[in-house]
């Protein structure tokens, strides 16, 4: 009986202190204030951010055809060597072998060039909409401060927001600041 006593007080004590920090930290968040804007929706209504992403796709489909011409070249040479084998000397089999695997390494360095992570088209949408976001970015900034936002959330992200007031929605703003009000 002493035993249960204890556990219960123990059980007492554990929740008082549960409820005193979900009281401080219910408190502490609610002084803070809190905005979202949706970066899909603001990105499609800024004509720059749009004809950059022209000018990548452009230059994707540009480079993905030189890519897909030398994979088409290393398949033609292939269907030959396989067609011609049996005619082929040990020497010569060699040389069409080797040149086959020099056409498909061509094909996968000229890709790695063009689209690895460090790649062509990386650096170019780096260049592109780097200077798009960072505007975005400052203005978010300014209109979080101006307004004493503690916290600006993506709604078009996969955040993980359930619920969003329309009433703490500064996409427009941000859209109207950079110049380009709906």
């Amino acid at each position: 009986m002493i035993m249960m006593k204890k556990t219960n007080k123990r059980w007492m004590m554990l929740a008082a202190l549960l409820v005193v920090q979900t009281t401080l930290f219910i408190s502490s968040t609610a002084a803070q204030k809190f905005a979202l804007v949706d970066m899909e929706y603001m990105m499609k209504n800024i004509p720059a951010y749009e004809r950059a992403n022209e000018q990548l796709n452009q230059v994707s489909k540009k480079w993905q055809a030189g890519v897909e011409a030398l994979n088409t070249e290393a398949s033609t040479m292939y269907k030959n060597y396989q067609n011609e084998v049996v005619f082929l000397s040990e020497e010569q089999k060699k040389d069409r072998q080797e040149a086959i695997m020099k056409k498909e390494k061509e094909a996968s360095d000229l890709k790695r060039k063009y689209f690895g992570p460090e790649g062509e088209l990386f650096k170019k949408r780096e260049a592109l909409i780097s200077p798009i976001q960072e505007e975005i970015w400052n203005a978010v900034k300014e209109i979080a401060e101006l307004r004493g936002y503690s916290l600006v959330l993506d709604r078009a992200s996969d955040s993980g927001i359930i619920y969003g007031s329309p009433k703490i929605d500064i996409t427009n703003e941000v859209l109207q600041k950079l110049g380009y009000a709906n």
